[in-house]
């Protein structure tokens, strides 16, 4: 799922609203389980929220304090996610004026990422 927001919306304001929105366009959230979150996503509001929109649990998937390098369960998922769209040019800035031309840019990020390796 993907939804752009401009820069002053909450993170977990914006993650309420885009499993709402695709709650409401698809059925797949139906088989939703479990959700796995950021540090940033803590909080009963939000997980109640989650639970009932979509009827899953929320997971919070919190760093090591430690300063060594442990790879957290399901959180490189994520991250390398992200780092895929970073070499896309395009995307390294926020150069767009309007938010549905960059979902259009992530969009192309992900399918050129999949032509490439199939």
């Amino acid at each position: 799922m993907i939804m752009l927001t401009p820069a002053d919306v909450t993170d977990r304001k914006v993650a309420t609203w885009m499993i709402e929105y695709y709650s409401d366009v698809t059925e797949n959230l139906k088989s939703l389980i479990k959700v796995m979150a950021d540090v940033g996503y803590t909080g009963k509001n939000f997980s109640d929220a989650v639970n009932e929109l979509c009827r899953a649990e929320v997971e919070i998937v919190k760093r090591n304090e430690l300063n060594t390098f442990v790879v957290l369960p399901k959180r490189w998922i994520v991250e390398r996610s992200f780092a895929w769209l970073d070499k896309c040019r395009r995307l390294w800035k926020n150069c767009e004026r309007k938010l549905h031309t960059s979902f259009q840019m992530v969009t192309l990020a992900f399918i050129r990422l999949l032509l490439n390796r199939y």
